[in-house]
């Protein structure tokens, strides 16, 4: 449907002055929206990509991403596999859940989402003229076609896949249930099997003929997936289980910069590198959250995340993410090999997943552990 382009921005986590926090934050990677254009997306503190958890979906979108996996059966009976990680992967690269748009009750969200005109003026990476399908119905311009909606269809698409999810007896590309189920149906085709690595690529390569964009979303997929899931602690004990259960606990705690101390979570400081203050905001940074969670199991951990590198039996980034069990801290570097460029720190809950508290503007989650770039091994104190 477009062509693609991506941006990384960067994380960072930075040791405050006076023995404060080292605090950790992520900005969204590039996102490329549909029929050739590319929106950007405000770069944060530094390098990396934003983990990916339901709890950084606005809850009326997650909502109709849930209502599309139930009702697109209706539509391709012979679809298996849908599932709203999938839905929620498209939507993040495509509009960023529509985030900065209100969301009604019944879906439809204003202000509307549009794209570039596609004129070929090279706009956004536009350098194709697309004509104009639906006089400006949807996308408001007669003078060309431009995407439309959290899902950025063209209305030449959308008048094959757009269906009525919400019972209002209209199919609007701008409303959060009808563009959830249109994706879904467009997704499916005439019936694959989504559960397949190789049809669920060939689905998103549909949306956009472009490798960099399906990984770009395949990647968002597998990190609302793991979010999407509770750790399996079944075989989990002793002090390793007390210190998860800890972190987990405080799942939906707010992100603070600078925020978290032994007791739990605590007012932050002032400021990140973006200005962004943790003074009002009663929460954790990223070693905030491990100094807490260890605590809770009677052990003191320094303050910040490169410190915090230096306690226990050091796990070699090397070894990859394999060598990691449940319970070990999980560090990320600028440059892995070098503590001291450590910059983030988690705790690894099992099967690839590491509880996070990311950065400014998210809470306390679960998250993949390639969520964060450069890996640099783990610590095991237990």
């Amino acid at each position: 449907m477009r062509t693609s382009r991506r941006r990384l921005a960067r994380c960072g986590c930075m040791v405050a002055l006076l023995l404060f926090a080292a605090v950790c934050c992520a900005a969204p990677v590039g996102n490329a929206i549909s029929a050739y254009v590319a929106l950007k997306a405000d770069q944060d503190d530094g390098g990396i990509a934003q983990g990916g958890s339901a709890a950084d979906i606005p809850s009326r979108m997650l909502t109709a991403y849930k209502k599309a996996v139930q009702q697109v059966g209706t539509y391709v009976p012979k679809c298996q596999g849908m599932r709203w990680p999938i839905l929620a992967g498209i939507a993040r690269v495509e509009s960023n859940h529509a985030i900065g748009h209100s969301i009604a009750a019944n879906g439809d969200i204003r202000p509307k989402i549009y794209g570039v005109l596609l004129n070929g003026s090279g706009q956004g990476g536009n350098t194709t003229v697309v004509a104009d399908t639906d006089n400006g119905r949807w996308d408001g311009t007669a003078s060309g076609e431009r995407a439309v909606g959290p899902f950025q269809f063209l209305p030449s698409t959308w008048a094959s896949v757009g269906e009525d999810a919400n019972g209002d007896k209209a199919a609007d590309p701008h409303n959060a249930d009808d563009a959830a189920l249109g994706a879904a149906i467009y997704l499916c085709g005439t019936g694959r099997d989504l559960t397949q690595r190789a049809q669920l690529k060939a689905a998103i390569l549909q949306y956009n003929h472009s490798s960099e964009y399906a990984a770009n979303v395949l990647g968002w997929i597998d990190q609302y997936t793991a979010a999407a899931k509770d750790p399996d602690l079944t075989n989990v004990t002793g002090k390793v289980r007390t210190v998860i259960e800890a972190a987990l606990s405080q799942r939906g705690v707010p992100y603070s910069w600078g925020g978290g101390n032994a007791q739990g979570p605590s007012y932050g400081i002032c400021c990140s590198p973006s200005g962004k203050s943790g003074t009002a905001i009663k929460g954790f940074d990223c070693s905030g959250l491990t100094l807490y969670a260890y605590a809770t199991a009677g052990i003191q951990l320094p303050r910040t995340a490169a410190a915090q590198a230096r306690i226990g039996q050091r796990i070699p980034s090397r070894l990859g993410t394999g060598a990691l069990t449940p319970g070990d801290l999980v560090f990320f570097a600028y440059t892995p090999g070098r503590n001291s460029t450590i910059y983030h720190v988690g705790i690894y809950a099992g099967s690839g997943r590491m509880i996070n508290a990311a950065r400014p503007g998210t809470v306390v989650r679960l998250d993949s552990v390639n969520t964060m770039s450069g890996y640099a091994g783990g610590a095991r104190l237990l």
